[in-house]
């Protein structure tokens, strides 16, 4: 496709995943507030811990190999078989480790009903064998709006399946139903929605390609989930599986706005990327555009999401969930700086540098298990364990950055210079925010106003002193509303 049919492509994907993105985190925010009051914070920690050996497990599902078929130039149906039972075959393999391996995890954390659930919810990763491939096609061809439907479809019937199981009584196997039937469902809608079937094909040179490009996002993968992981298995161990709720629970929500957000731009940028690889100046234009853009969204959400939080998670999830506000404004910071690391990452999977990508996992994670074992088992204090990420989360956008001086001539320093708009007027608006608490606290009026003064401040300073993301913002809704 030409320039102006991508622009136009680009356009409308990042509208329908925005949507899709929205819409989710929405519909889950409501599901969540619903669970947390239905279920204890020890319940929330036992499925924290089996989500460790699923996430990992999709990331060896995957492969990479998914970002290889949106990467790739040619890609033909023979390729997405292909990958299809390259994916399938290690996804029964895994199963069975997950499966044989219950007891014995169960046993390790002391906690022996964990077992059946594990096993349950381990059936995730056969799905997403599946499911992943859908996905690539879909990005790759930018149709968005095919995602959109699937995960609406998957996120209301998946919510209706897991609280009536916790209205019944069925304690952490309605965390286990919710997370299967969403993965279930999305994947046989996009049945109906992608023109794609499995063929009973495979093509080994085309496999040893794919490979060669994927492999180096697997190592990444595994790097960046064991670590992640590897924090979760050590508060549940090393302290308790109710503090491991209690910090799971303040992650869950900043994630999900980072995600909604974020994660709405960067599959279309990597996809878009890829298209013009071979026009650098193309790239840097748009890894700049989603740069500011996401940026310009997610600090201020993950600001005022950090001032409302003492009056907010009280009165939603309840006065036992009070104790995990600390960890959520904490995560609040660390989410913050997704896009400095997701725009970059993206920008070099698109540019087919996984070797960079593989690079600067390894680097970051070096520090990153240092800094988690101290404060572990030397400090032995989960708060500052917790406190760890933001200190590496602030270097790892330098050395997220650093490549694309030379990939793309994006340095780090036109970075921050891109980012700080958006990261002054959050700071400002949040000191109106939370000026707010001096006259009032301890209801959910007083969230509303802070909502109200935050976003009030947020655009009359974007609008006064011109912010060009703001402008640009403004142009792409009168565009989309046909004004």
């Amino acid at each position: 496709m030409d320039n102006k049919e991508l622009k136009a492509a680009t356009v409308s994907s990042l509208l329908w995943k925005l949507m899709e993105r929205g819409g989710n985190a929405v519909i889950q925010l409501i599901v969540q507030i619903v669970m947390a009051r239905l279920l204890a914070p020890e319940q929330f920690g036992a499925l924290a811990i089996m989500l460790v050996f699923v996430n990992i497990g999709n990331v060896v599902v995957q492969s990479g190999l998914n970002t290889a078929l949106v990467q790739a130039k040619d890609v033909q149906d023979r390729d997405y078989s292909t990958v299809f039972w390259m994916c399938s075959s290690v996804s029964a393999v895994i199963y069975l480790a997950i499966f044989l391996a219950a007891p014995l995890i169960a046993a390790f954390y002391a906690l022996p009903y964990l077992v059946w659930p594990l096993r349950g919810i381990g059936l995730i990763v056969v799905i997403n064998a599946y499911n992943s491939i859908q996905v690539a096609k879909v990005t790759r061809d930018l149709q968005f709006r095919k995602i959109f439907i699937a995960t609406i479809s998957s996120v209301v019937l998946s919510a209706f399946c897991g609280i009536a199981a916790a209205v019944s009584g069925l304690g952490l196997w309605a965390l286990v139903i919710q997370q299967l039937m969403y993965q279930l469902t999305n994947c046989i809608v996009l049945a109906f929605e992608v023109d794609w079937k499995p063929c009973f094909c495979f093509d080994a040179s085309r496999a040893k390609e794919f490979f060669e490009f994927g492999w180096r996002l697997l190592a990444s993968g595994l790097l960046a989930t064991v670590y992640q992981s590897l924090g979760n298995l050590v508060i549940g161990k090393q302290f308790s599986s109710v503090q491991l709720g209690l910090v799971s629970q303040g992650e869950k929500y900043p994630q999900a706005v980072g995600s909604m957000l974020d994660g709405a731009i960067q599959p279309v940028m990597l996809s878009a990327v890829a298209h013009v690889q071979d026009d650098l100046a193309a790239v840097k234009r748009l890894v700049r555009r989603a740069l500011k853009t996401s940026t310009y969204l997610i600090f201020p959400a993950m600001t005022l999401f950090a001032v409302v939080a003492p009056n907010l998670v009280p009165a939603l999830l309840g006065e036992q969930w009070r104790s995990s506000v600390p960890f959520l404004q904490i995560y609040c910071f660390v989410y913050a700086l997704l896009p400095i690391h997701t725009t970059n990452l993206q920008a070099l999977n698109g540019m087919g540098r996984s070797d960079l990508f593989l690079k600067l996992e390894i680097i970051k994670k070096s520090y990153g298990l240092a800094t988690l074992l101290i404060c572990a088992f030397v400090l032995k204090d989960v708060k500052l364990l917790v406190l760890s990420y933001m200190l590496t989360g602030l270097i790892s956008t330098f050395v997220n950055a650093s490549p694309n001086k030379k990939v793309i001539g994006y340095s780090y320093g036109e970075q921050v210079r891109d980012v700080l708009p958006a990261c002054a007027l959050s700071l400002v608006s949040g000191a109106f925010a939370f000026a707010v608490t001096f006259f009032a606290k301890g209801s959910l009026a007083v969230v509303f106003g802070q909502i109200v003064i935050f976003m009030v401040v947020y655009l009359v300073l974007s609008a006064l002193f011109r912010v060009e993301t703001f402008t640009y913002i403004l142009s792409m809704m009168k565009k989309a509303t046909g004004r």
